[in-house]
């Protein structure tokens, strides 16, 4: 280093005084008068030739390479080697022993499954934490879905109607346990059915494992959606696509309710959850407890309250979306906001689509999610409203809603084929 700083300072010292040089030749080349320029040019040329001899013997080659001659002598550390002695120490703390599966307290509920394990009874062994980890639901590899002290862990946004293995291993500082058994089970298939609460199979036995009772009404949901029309069949295309949707809805519903644990603190919730309003004159929102990512999902939201026309929002978001403002207004939501004359679409605070017709008092929003198709579509009064609202539409998302104190929503929810997917919404 200290070879290529002194070579360093030698050309920045060349390189200002050839500067120099050059400045000094180009006032000299000003010159007016012939004569006076003659008088000194050759002598000028000559400190010109020189100054570039100079550059051109090895001033600009590196007087260092980048091969370096070492010499390592290894001999003491051959004799540190020779002169060790290894003695075999005990482990302070053995790893621990496998978990058991308390099959009595796992259950599932609609897409969700709770698992529940201890260590063994004679077990001394202290434990650090847990790791849990569930397939695919197609029997593929394993992934971890928790990791912690809990001896219980709640996993959403499975599957409907999907199989999965389960099982845990507990670690401390001196390693990880072999796996306890695995627990095969099954979410539920019709979400409609009575509710009950089964535990889980043996292990490694394919029998149905199902709580069946859904997650109590998301956005209350109405008695049956088997066989009926939501929407009068219309000429154009658009009603007809929205129809051929609808149609398409299968008698099993995915019911959910609104999530207090994700909504903005001005949000007030009644009717076990059912029905939403808001403390603020400005935009607060509220999402879902159930994620979608798969399927077609229809529901539809009571307009109970609606004073003084405010722009009250619905449609579907991300779970991290901005919760103190109108719905649509950043890149992780796609809404609809009317009001009591007009619709507008909206995604990251981009407004189209004008549409005459608002809500009023009464109203009744449907908003139809169709990730078969990756669109999204609203309707006023069972009537679409415009167009199909956004396409290309992928990922995970929560029914979504924003309102002010102005508004009172009560949600009524119905339901296609519902499949969520383990990737983008598992929790614990």
């Amino acid at each position: 280093l200290q070879v290529v700083r002194d070579q360093i300072s030698h050309c920045t010292v060349k390189l200002r005084q050839t500067t120099g040089l050059m400045e000094y030749c180009l006032e000299v080349i000003k010159e007016n008068d012939p004569s006076g320029f003659l008088q000194i040019s050759d002598a000028l040329i000559r400190r010109v030739h020189l100054t570039e001899d100079q550059w051109g013997k090895g001033t600009l080659t590196p007087r260092m390479t980048t091969d370096f001659d070492l010499n390592l002598d290894n001999a003491p550390l051959l004799q540190s080697i020779h002169q060790l002695d290894f003695v075999q120490m005990k482990v302070s703390s053995p790893v621990p022993a496998p978990p058991i599966l308390q099959l009595e307290e796992c259950c599932t509920h609609n897409n969700s499954a709770t698992l529940s394990w201890k260590q063994p009874p004679l077990s001394t062994v202290q434990v650090e934490g847990y790791i849990l980890e569930l397939d695919d639901g197609n029997g593929g590899q394993f992934r971890e879905v928790y990791v912690g002290k809990e001896t219980m862990c709640t996993v959403d946004g499975l599957h409907f109607n999907s199989t999965y293995s389960a099982r845990v291993k507990a670690f401390n500082k001196s390693g990880v346990s072999p796996y306890s058994k695995t627990l095969v089970l099954q979410t539920s298939e019709d979400t409609q059915s009575e509710e009950q609460t089964l535990p889980f199979p043996v292990p490694l036995e394919r029998s149905q494992l199902r709580r069946m009772s859904p997650f109590s009404s998301t956005l209350n949901l109405q008695p049956s959606f088997s066989g009926r029309s939501y929407f009068e069949l219309r000429s154009s295309a658009h009603q007809l696509s929205l129809h051929s949707s609808l149609q398409s809805l299968n008698s099993a519903v995915a019911w959910f309710s609104f999530d207090p644990s994700s909504a903005h603190a001005d949000i007030i919730f009644s009717n076990d959850n059912l029905t939403v309003t808001c403390n603020s004159y400005d935009d607060r929102v509220v999402l879902g407890k159930t994620g979608f990512s798969k399927g077609l999902h229809y529901w539809e939201l009571s307009i109970d309250r609606y004073d003084n026309h405010p722009d009250p929002a619905f449609g579907v978001a991300r779970l991290d979306v901005l919760k103190d403002a109108m719905l649509g207004k950043d890149d992780k939501a796609w809404a609809m906001y009317v009001d009591n004359n007009r619709s507008w679409f909206m995604h990251n605070n981009s407004h189209t689509n004008r549409t005459e017709g608002g809500i009023t008092k009464g109203a009744t929003v449907g908003v139809l999610l169709d990730l078969t198709r990756r669109t999204l579509t609203f309707s006023i009064n069972e009537d679409q409203q415009g167009p199909v609202a956004f396409e290309n539409l992928e990922g995970l998302f929560f029914p979504a809603v924003s309102l002010n104190r102005n508004v009172q929503v009560r949600g009524q929810a119905a339901g296609g084929s519902p499949a969520i997917n383990l990737n983008h919404s598992s929790a614990c």
